[in-house]
């Protein structure tokens, strides 16, 4: 494993990949990534728009930019990306998810382009991409600066990097760990690890050392009341974190 890379955990990518055909089980152990999408769209829909000076409310606001999803899963997050316009590339190291993305796709008629293995595999054929995300994966890396750093180099010259992560808080443990896994079993008990949450400084130092500029955070906090998540300037628990790259 290169000292500068984000490399892969076993344990980590065996777990993920034993939930096979559950990825669109709205009510399966993904469930919560089902209720956070709503959130996390509108989030890539207002940065990717402003960035690029895209109509927000426009159909195929991203249509001609290519966009990598890292940690794609099942490709939650993909296929409304693609609907939206992108030209999208998933890439995740278990062999299942990927399986599970593409015949998902194929069902719903999207040309997705998925790929099993690392970020590094597409930095080693040089690709690059307009958008890179990376959302709720780096609380499951072995090395947080290596893998931001792999993902920066994924980016083009002028493109636009976005991430979401738990912030290492004891509001974070209590919520994330304490209330959604063991009380609420929202999630199997040992999906997270304190430990390896990430702050926004943190996370914002990794992204300016790998050559980006940071570009702000966000938080996202559940309602109870209407079971739901939304945008919030609290970045305690759940927060996105934005980063772009000069153009040459």
């Amino acid at each position: 494993m290169n000292a500068r890379s984000g490399g892969r955990d076993e344990g980590e990518v065996e777990r993920f990949d034993r939930l096979g055909q559950s990825w669109w089980d709205e009510n399966g152990p993904m469930k919560p990534l089902h209720r956070i999408n709503p959130a996390r769209l509108d989030y890539i829909r207002q940065m990717v728009t402003r960035h690029f000076a895209r109509d927000l409310r426009g159909f195929g606001a991203l249509k001609g930019l290519s966009v990598l999803d890292i940690g794609c899963g099942g490709g939650l997050l993909s296929e409304p990306l693609a609907r939206m316009g992108a030209g999208v590339t998933g890439v995740d190291p278990a062999p299942n998810n990927i399986a599970v993305a593409r015949a998902h796709a194929v069902e719903g008629g999207l040309a997705i382009e998925y790929v099993t293995g690392l970020a590094e595999d597409l930095v080693a054929e040089g690709r690059s991409f307009d958008v890179v995300m990376a959302m709720e994966v780096v609380e499951h890396v072995p090395d947080v600066a290596g893998f931001v750093a792999t993902a920066a180099t994924l980016v083009r010259p002028g493109g636009l990097f976005l991430g979401s992560t738990l912030n290492r808080t004891k509001r974070a443990f209590a919520l994330a760990i304490v209330g959604a896994e063991y009380l609420l079993r929202w999630l199997p008990a040992g999906t997270h690890r304190w430990e390896k949450f990430v702050t926004p400084e943190e996370f914002a130092a990794a992204l300016g050392d790998a050559g980006l500029t940071p570009a702000g955070t966000r938080g996202m906090v559940y309602s109870p009341f209407g079971d739901s998540w939304r945008l919030s300037d609290d970045t305690a628990v759940n927060y996105f974190i934005a980063a772009t790259k000069p153009a040459r």
